[in-house]
């Protein structure tokens, strides 16, 4: 009886635990920069961290609900901010110029920000120093990419329909620490077979530990609930590779933080 006391009262309160969430600010090169981080409060030891970098509409309030299903998942969870002071496109045209400022030609500014909400990260005390990596989701994938290049040390990172091109010769790798899982769309219209190759190659020259998996009738954004189910129009939810990503993205985290 006493022992199943004691399992009904460790259900009661795993049953209490909750996800919550801060607001956190930091700054790049004095560029305010303001994220969420999401954690669950019956953690009381330090656990490993994720960075979660949104699509090219910035932080929004579904990027947010991402950091808290990873956060769920036992880890502490950033969703972190690229634009600066939390800014969140208007829409769609003003989302393409602002991740094409970050996205195109030299990507030091992104990685700067990148840098500095890992560094906002590993400053919490909930997280475990030795154990962090980074998710990024289309222009978020981009990110996460850049932080391999410019060898940023963490175990791993995975995008997810995320841009694979690296821009420039002054963009590709140079001190790989972080493995890489990158979850690709095969039918995506917006990253060409020659990007893909491109990526296979600069992986391979880099000596990287990698992985790319493309995933069959799918197209951009294919884990986005908001991106309709029309694959006709470039990109689309589909429900069943975005399972099978996010439990790659688990396989994978299990892998790294063993």
């Amino acid at each position: 009886m006493k022992f199943i006391s004691i399992m009904l009262l460790a259900l009661s309160f795993s049953a209490m635990a909750k996800v919550k969430t801060e607001n956190i600010e930091y700054t790049s090169n004095g560029t305010k920069l303001k994220g969420v981080i999401a954690y669950d409060d019956a953690k009381k030891k330090p656990v490993p961290g994720i960075l979660v970098f949104s699509n090219w509409m910035g932080n929004t309030p579904a990027n947010i609900e991402q950091a808290k299903e990873i956060a769920s998942r036992g880890y502490v969870a950033l969703a972190a901010d690229i634009y600066g002071d939390g800014y969140i496109a208007k829409d769609m045209k003003e989302a393409s110029e602002l991740a094409g400022k970050y996205r195109n030609g030299d990507r030091s500014v992104m990685r700067e920000r990148a840098a500095a909400a890992l560094s906002a990260l590993i400053n919490s005390k909930r997280v475990d120093k030795s154990k962090t990596a980074a998710i990024g989701f289309c222009f978020g994938g981009t990110v996460v990419l850049e932080m391999v290049r410019s060898g940023e040390d963490m175990k791993g990172v995975v995008s997810f329909h995320g841009n694979l091109a690296s821009s420039n010769e002054k963009n590709k790798l140079v001190d790989v620490k972080a493995k890489v899982l990158a979850l690709h769309g095969a039918d995506d219209p917006f990253v060409s077979p020659e990007e893909v190759a491109g990526f296979q190659k600069e992986m391979r020259d880099a000596k990287a530990d990698w992985q790319l998996v493309a995933y069959g009738n799918s197209v951009h954004s294919f884990t986005d609930k908001d991106a309709g189910s029309d694959p006709s129009k470039g990109q689309a939810y589909n429900e069943l590779s975005s399972k099978r990503a996010f439990k790659a993205m688990d396989d994978f985290f299990a892998e790294i933080f063993k």
